[in-house]
């Protein structure tokens, strides 16, 4: 498991974001920065990547955090840690994962109730077809939406 040719972001994908398209051009959030973390093989590595990740946004006053992964399977770990690590501080977090068939993840936690499913394959799985099951600029507002939707939960508190 991991990441496959479906999944896996191409470097014209990276050139041409959809998630950096879609919240640098909404006018109800402001794009504080990208942070790119890597998914280290090591279970204590993979904690401490979403640790400081949310260290990071919470040192940044954010309101909210978009997570994006181009990986499934082992992940998912450090994947759905971020999430936790970034929700327990209080801060709203969504975000777009692969998560097709399986529909759930490696772990699980209370903070992942905001991942927008960016599979695209007819059957719900990993494929062959390069960039097959990427984001598109629909799952981008979807999270967008879930994320503002959170963050107003959060001013009400």
């Amino acid at each position: 498991m991991g990441i496959g040719p479906s999944t896996k972001e191409t470097s014209l994908h990276h050139f041409r974001d959809p998630l950096l398209d879609v919240v640098s051009s909404d006018t109800d959030l402001d794009l504080m920065g990208i942070i790119i973390v890597g998914t280290p093989d090591d279970n204590e590595d993979k904690m401490l990547v979403g640790t400081r990740t949310a260290v990071w946004a919470e040192a940044m006053r954010a309101d909210g955090v978009i997570i994006s992964s181009d990986g499934w399977g082992n992940s998912d770990v450090d994947y759905t840690n971020t999430c936790e690590q970034v929700g327990t501080r209080g801060i709203a977090v969504t975000g777009l994962n692969f998560s097709g068939t399986v529909a759930q993840f490696v772990v699980v936690n209370n903070y992942l109730d905001g991942i927008v499913d960016i599979n695209k394959s007819a059957d719900g799985t990993e494929t062959n077809v390069v960039g097959e099951n990427n984001m598109v600029e629909l799952d981008c507002k979807k999270a967008t939406a879930l994320l503002k939707l959170k963050m107003r939960k959060n001013e009400k508190k």
